[in-house]
């Protein structure tokens, strides 16, 4: 059984209305409060994509808020994988869509 406190990294992509709305900002404030590090970005194809790492417990939270997502956006999926954490992330940001990820 996965201790909640254990670290993890997880990877969300989110589809519907979720660009122009202040998704990503929302998504910042919203990691940052959790005390996870990672980033956001635009996607192309009108998705946002977040890579957060932090507690178990902390990042399926993080899910969970993402499922539904700011006031002004429209959810219509989510996309999660869970990975090992690598730790190599100072905080969280907001990343141009033209970023190649890490």
């Amino acid at each position: 059984m996965t201790d909640p406190r254990d670290p993890a990294r997880l990877d969300v992509t989110v589809r519907g209305h979720v660009q122009g709305v202040g998704f990503r900002m929302w998504v910042l404030r919203t990691a940052s409060r959790l005390g996870l590090s990672g980033w956001v970005r635009n996607e192309s194809d009108g998705a946002v994509r977040t890579v957060a790492e932090g507690p178990r417990a902390d990042l399926e939270e993080l899910l969970r808020r993402l499922r539904t997502g700011p006031d002004n956006a429209w959810v219509s999926g989510v996309q999660e994988r869970w990975e090992q954490p690598t730790g190599g992330f100072d905080g969280f940001a907001i990343r141009s869509g033209s970023h190649a990820g890490d």
